[in-house]
């Protein structure tokens, strides 16, 4: 046990052969049950689990039949760790990317009750990103961003970061059935976080890279994931501030959303008005202007509001 907190850690694997066996050898020993979740690897990853397993008592193996991507493998750990009665569950990915020295950091803030997800920041400072490529980074800070804005958790950075703990609570409330199975799962889980009311925090840690090879194409990866967060950002509204309670920042962004379509219709008028009625383009160029400030001043609003509601914290349970 860690501080009197029975602990879980979740590592998803697909075809890490070479690192699964170094990432089950690093979890600390005051690690309860690790949950080794073999995602219908091709290679010898699931024999190496097993093989591991019967040196270390606390490894459980999961074997999946179908590939269902690294959050379907993270959502199968999740749901043995609360049959298992888990306080609080991290996840370590099984390319031993994750310093183990770290998981305590991960850990102090949930089981000290001030939040309930912990997620690893490696993009604060130029240190923490030594070995991330460049490209990484703009993929990781264009993500980020967007995350933001549909998650609703103005104040984290670094949402890609798969090294995360969760309480048993936050577990228990919100669907593990429809978070997005593949990459895309930690955006997605934060959005059900803040749905719900659960405060997150960032904690620090420096990259670490070494044989593994990330499986992101961040330029097809952004597009997927853009339309993934468009669909969770307007559920959250729906869920959040239309159900379970009422925020009249719904409308600042409707209005918004509304005023910046119309403002780019006068624009798009005032260029045939300009080029192909040969009339003057001063007046419907300065509505257009005028609808997309208004526009533009209704979703800042809204955000603003939005990000009063992270600041007052936990309401569920």
């Amino acid at each position: 046990m860690y501080r009197d907190r029975k602990i879980g850690v979740v590592i998803p694997a697909y075809k890490e052969e070479l690192l699964i066996v170094p990432t089950l050898e690093s979890v600390p020993d005051f690690v309860d049950r690790i949950y080794a979740v073999d995602d219908a690897s091709p290679d010898k990853t699931g024999r190496l689990i097993d093989d591991y397993s019967a040196k270390d008592r606390r490894i459980v193996p999961i074997h999946h039949v179908k590939n269902t991507g690294v959050g379907g493998a993270i959502i199968s750990g999740y749901k043995q760790a609360l049959s298992d009665r888990m306080d609080i569950v991290s996840v370590m990915a099984g390319d031993n990317q994750m310093d183990p020295a770290f998981l305590p950091e991960l850990l102090d803030p949930v089981v000290e009750g001030s939040v309930d997800y912990s997620v690893g920041n490696r993009l604060i400072n130029e240190k923490f990103r030594q070995g991330m490529s460049k490209w990484r980074f703009v993929g990781n800070s264009v993500l980020t961003l967007l995350t933001k804005i549909a998650s609703g958790y103005w104040q984290l950075m670094d949402p890609q970061n798969g090294y995360t703990a969760i309480s048993k609570r936050a577990l228990e409330t919100i669907s593990l059935d429809e978070i997005y199975p593949r990459y895309g799962y930690c955006n997605d889980l934060l959005v059900w976080l803040n749905t719900f009311g659960f405060r997150v925090r960032n904690v620090p840690h420096p990259a670490r890279y070494g044989l593994e090879r990330s499986g992101i194409k961040y330029s097809t990866y952004i597009v997927r994931l853009s339309w993934l967060l468009l669909n969770a950002f307007i559920w959250r509204m729906k869920m959040k501030y239309i159900i379970l309670s009422f925020h009249p920042l719904v409308f600042f962004y409707i209005s918004g959303v509304f005023f910046t379509f119309v403002s780019i219709l006068f624009g798009l008028y005032a260029l045939w008005f300009k080029f192909i009625m040969n009339n003057s383009i001063f007046v419907p160029a300065v509505v257009s202007v005028i609808l997309f400030a208004l526009g533009v001043q209704f979703m800042l609003f809204a955000m603003l509001f939005d990000m009063q509601e992270e600041n007052k914290g936990a309401w569920y349970g």
